[in-house]
């Protein structure tokens, strides 16, 4: 008998951009399980679900797979307003690997986490390029959400702690097009640094606004939701000074990554959609929710909760373990050049 996996993942609006990859990436990990005996020695699938959808129309399909026995677990990427949806509806009933960077604090039944958060992820990455590139005065441009409202708020702690100062404070819809109102206030703050919050193809769109406005001769950008796929679409042109900051870069030279590149396009062709950490972050997904499952046993919540603090898993990011039901992994900031990511340094 199969075991099926829900597979939320955006399939439309700013997010769809790097829906694709994700989907992908989610099924090479499946088939990897499956070529390596399954799950509890039965069948992984993948149920996909539009993830671009509105948040509660996203959870009541979730629910509704969960509740009717089609789905006995739940992973993806997919933004915080839908996670925080989706979680309540099926707490304590299938696990849940959420693999999106997100604002922290998750503490619901059976959620577990793959991704960056701020205190690992922003806060080093603000103060190295403080100190590196004297960045000391910050303006936040996010969409107006809860992952980049409560991340900026953890911005503000940083910045207060570390001798900076935030200037100004933009935040936009999903789906905003025009950001000439945005790059006016920025001018006018006299920010030296841009803290991107911006999700999808509104980031792609903000990168190419920026370019034009000349601000890049005077303000670098840090980004702690930048992949691949929305550099490309940006454009070479609109990326000078453009920093991220993840757990996964496709330009890592290791041997995990190396080899999982060699796998990817093995199965997927030469033309499939590039391999970035959103994408990426489904891999991880669907080996995690593999591990939490083999290892407790069973796919009871309680009992893999009982088991996560043991459970690891090998992947792209190298050997991975669970911490307070985060994955603790490696976090890296990188420099945009063109289209391309160079990997500068491991942050502290």
């Amino acid at each position: 008998m199969p075991l099926d996996m829900a597979l939320v993942v955006p399939l439309r609006g700013p997010a769809g951009i790097f829906g694709p990859s994700a989907e992908l990436c989610a099924e090479l990990a499946a088939e990897e399980v499956n070529r390596a005996g399954g799950v509890l020695g039965r069948e992984l699938r993948l149920v996909p679900v539009d993830g671009g959808a509105p948040p509660q129309a996203v959870a009541t399909e979730v629910a509704a797979l969960v509740a009717s026995g089609a789905v006995q677990g739940v992973t993806g990427w997919h933004i915080s307003t839908v996670r925080q949806a989706v979680a309540p509806r099926i707490a304590g009933r299938v696990p849940y690997v959420y693999t999106a960077l997100y604002e922290g604090g998750e503490c619901a039944e059976g959620v577990f986490l793959t991704s960056e958060t701020p205190d690992v992820q922003l806060f080093p990455a603000m103060s190295l390029l403080g100190a590196e590139r004297s960045a000391r005065r910050w303006y936040i441009v996010g969409n107006d959400y809860v992952w980049p409202r409560r991340t900026a708020l953890a911005a503000r702690h940083y910045a207060a702690a570390a001798g900076m100062c935030i200037a100004g404070e933009s935040y936009v819809p999903l789906g905003t097009h025009d950001y000439a109102a945005v790059l006016r206030r920025i001018e006018h703050s006299g920010a030296d640094a841009v803290l991107m919050l911006l999700v999808g193809t509104d980031a792609v769109r903000f990168n190419r606004a920026f370019a034009r406005s000349g601000l890049t001769a005077r303000c670098l950008r840090l980004s702690t939701l930048m992949d691949e796929n929305m550099l490309l679409a940006s454009g070479a042109e609109a990326t000078q000074d453009l920093f991220s900051t993840a757990g996964f870069f496709a330009s890592m030279v290791t041997p995990e990554n190396l080899d999982f590149h060699g796998r990817y396009a093995a199965r997927f062709g030469t033309e499939a959609p590039p391999l970035g950490s959103l994408g990426e972050s489904c891999y991880e997904g669907v080996l995690l929710l593999a591990a939490l499952i083999e290892r407790a046993g069973t796919i009871d919540p309680r009992a893999i909760g009982a088991y996560a603090e043991s459970v690891s898993y090998v992947g792209p990011r190298g050997l991975l373990r669970l911490r307070q039901r985060h994955v603790s992994q490696r976090i890296y900031l990188a420099q945009a050049r063109g289209v391309e990511f160079d990997v500068l340094t491991q942050l502290p």
